[in-house]
């Protein structure tokens, strides 16, 4: 009879049992929802990540070949810039050339007016 005695007294109320059955078993159901999330969030995040890899490499792409074209710009200016130099170049050498006999006539004219000056003057 202890033992039935014993038994007798561990009466819990059936709500009680009932309540902590359920907590449980909400508990058991939100940490598997939690587990779900994270495991959609991890998903969302690979997702998020090779789309962000994938675009990042269309606009390493395309910045690539926008500097390419501002360097070809660039060059394509920088042999307009030699070709205009090398102009100028034979421009001033004409110019130096010009001036050159130019005062080598000049000398000369001075020199034949000097020479001639008396056959210029009529009282000789």
């Amino acid at each position: 009879m202890d033992n039935v005695s014993g038994v007798n007294n561990l009466k819990l109320p059936i709500a009680l049992v009932v309540a902590m059955g359920m907590q449980l078993a909400g508990g058991v159901w939100w940490v598997s929802q939690q587990a779900a999330t994270i495991s959609s969030l991890e998903e969302s995040v690979q997702q998020f990540a090779s789309k962000m890899a994938v675009e990042d490499n269309v606009n390493l792409k395309r910045d690539v070949l926008d500097n390419m074209d501002y360097i070809d710009g660039a060059f394509a200016e920088i042999e307009e810039l030699w070709e205009e130099t090398e102009s100028l170049t034979k421009t001033i050498g004409a110019i130096t050339a010009l001036q050159q006999r130019l005062a080598l006539l000049e000398n000369t004219m001075k020199f034949m007016n000097r020479d001639h000056m008396d056959m210029m003057d009529p009282r000789n």
